[in-house]
């Protein structure tokens, strides 16, 4: 759902948002089409991976992506996440070499020691840890439709947004609904 009428996600969880989105089921579109669209991505997102990417690092960046709307599809309903999406984003922590370390000042910082595509995917695991700790990664979320699959961020005071836009995947759930509601009572 290109649009553009997606809410963004606050700071660090925004980029988590545009990469579940760099597929648009709807357009039939895939920003990570090839290597060279994955590094471009990468890039503009400030995840600068300095060698080129592999097939084999584009399929893994791909599943992850899947992985985090898996993820942000569970948010609707708190579901536990699948164990093919647990061990996704498990591979993708491994394979960046995160690590904790704490400060002089009483704090924590989780880092991705690797370099390349496997630190960039790493970051946008981390991003996905600092926004479970902040309590935003519950409203990051995958519109309902199923032509969609939109990710956006619900801000909506209860939390219960289901759909990426109310005008465009709302009205036509609700004029499905109607329909079928029709056809049993018709």
């Amino acid at each position: 759902m290109s649009t553009g009428l997606s809410m963004t996600a606050p700071d660090r969880l925004e980029p988590i948002r545009r990469f579940v989105n760099t597929l648009d089921m709807e357009a039939g579109t895939d920003a990570l089409q090839d290597a060279a669209g994955l590094r471009g991505w990468l890039n503009a997102a400030g995840l600068r991976p300095d060698r080129p990417v592999s097939d084999d690092e584009l399929r893994r960046a791909r599943e992850l992506r899947e992985a985090l709307r898996t993820a942000a599809s569970a948010n609707h309903n708190k579901a536990a996440l699948p164990p093919a999406t647990v061990a996704v984003l498990d591979d993708v922590a491994k394979r960046a070499g995160i690590s904790l370390s704490f400060t002089s000042g009483r704090e924590w910082r989780l880092t991705a020691q690797a370099d390349g595509v496997d630190g960039a995917l790493g970051e946008l695991v981390l991003r996905v840890v600092e926004s479970m700790t902040a309590g935003t990664w519950p409203r990051l979320k995958v519109c309902a439709g199923d032509a969609c699959r939109w990710a956006f961020y619900d801000s909506s005071r209860a939390g219960t947004g289901k759909w990426c836009s109310m005008k465009l995947c709302g009205n036509r759930a609700k004029q499905e609904a109607w329909r079928n509601r029709r056809r049993t009572t018709g």
